[in-house]
């Protein structure tokens, strides 16, 4: 008996906010990236799901490509009138978030906790 595709996020609901933390570490095959992202979209498509927090503790390294999920995917939230934060980035991952500018386009916090209070 098949269990199917296991997911490649952890999502929990924190007064009305989904948490969404990855289960790996690295983030770099195509497949890989092409899942989370299909999973993330979910997401947004979920009409009462409009406030998300992705937390990035568990990942030590990502593909530039997932940059650009990142921008699909906050262009889909911002078009559902939604709210997307990102938290817990490893600062060798913010390098590259910084050199492209994302940075300034999407809200980013140390912590967790600290995130969930700005929504």
């Amino acid at each position: 008996m098949s269990l199917g595709p296991r997911s490649r996020l952890r999502k929990e609901n924190v007064d009305g906010v989904i948490v969404v933390s990855f289960t790996d570490t690295k983030i770099v095959a195509e497949d890989q990236i092409q899942e989370v992202g299909e999973e993330l979209y979910a997401l947004v498509e979920d009409s009462t799901k409009k406030k998300i927090l992705l937390n990035f503790g568990n990942v030590q390294y990502c593909s530039s490509t997932v940059l650009g999920k990142l921008v699909s995917l906050k262009r889909r939230v911002d078009a559902a009138k939604g709210k997307l934060k990102l938290c817990c980035i490893h600062p060798d991952l913010l390098v590259p978030f910084k050199l492209t500018g994302l940075d300034k386009v999407f809200e980013i916090h140390a912590e967790e906790q600290a995130a969930l209070n700005k929504y």
